[in-house]
């Protein structure tokens, strides 16, 4: 292994080191793969050989991380609670890497034109993270005019997981990075069918998350917080004991 191989692997050793305690889950990909599959509009604007780290959150992460930060952080009401959370854990990733530059990219930041800032799924599928399931992936199409939206879906944990965000390295160049195809883990035409169908039609009841064998899915408790709307997840918290009052700032 060359010299740039090895600082690259102790890199992402840095970056694996401060997530994957905490029920995170770290993919490397270089923008080039990214940009590759899109249309220049969304593209990212960086030399295609520059390394990018995308980050999931598995089921793990709301005991391990999420009720931890919630317990001893001060969470600012106008933002969403587990954004914080995963704001407070990639920043302390760029902190233990002061000799490096570090962009950070979040999954629901958006452009002026309202336009995301980066395409989470596609993202997860170069980086071989999981299976981006789309329209085009289904052979016979059964929904005529419909708009119809793709899923990602995770080898081990299903639909399970979240992407959160993307961590940029605009300063190290991998032209010898390799990449790694995703696993096509919704593999016959029948489940992606049901796959798309769930997702698209009937996604408040979880049920294309399990559309695989999965190891781990979300606690009955976690489910009640994602369950909740985004305005009234404060008062669950508050509800559940999990916060005080007096811990907003």
């Amino acid at each position: 292994m060359g010299s740039m191989e090895s600082r690259v692997a102790a890199l992402e050793r840095r970056v694996r080191g401060c997530l994957c305690d905490f029920g995170f889950e770290v993919s490397p990909l270089k923008v080039g793969w990214y940009n590759a599959v899109l249309q220049p509009s969304f593209h990212l604007r960086y030399s295609e050989d520059t390394l990018a780290f995308i980050v999931l959150s598995t089921p793990s992460m709301f005991d391990r991380a999420f009720k931890p930060f919630v317990d001893k952080q001060l969470l600012k009401k106008i933002n969403d609670p587990v954004d914080q959370c995963v704001s407070y854990h990639l920043s302390l990733v760029k902190e233990s890497l002061p000799d490096q530059r570090v962009d950070i990219i979040y999954d629901y930041e958006i452009l002026p034109n309202r336009k995301p800032k980066f395409l989470a799924q596609t993202a997860a599928h170069v980086a071989g993270a999981a299976y981006y399931y789309q329209r085009k992936d289904v052979r016979c199409d059964p929904w005529g005019e419909k708009k119809i939206y793709g899923v990602c879906i995770h080898p081990r944990y299903g639909g399970w997981f979240a992407i959160r965000g993307l961590l940029i390295f605009p300063d190290v160049q991998v032209p010898f990075l390799e990449q790694v195809a995703p696993v096509d883990c919704v593999a016959s035409e029948e489940k992606r069918i049901e796959l798309l169908k769930k997702f698209n039609f009937h996604w408040r009841d979880w049920s294309y998350r399990d559309i695989i064998e999965v190891k781990e899915r979300y606690s009955e408790e976690q489910k009640a917080y994602f369950a909740a709307p985004p305005a009234e997840r404060f008062k669950w918290l508050e509800l559940q004991g999990v916060v005080q009052r007096s811990v907003y700032c």
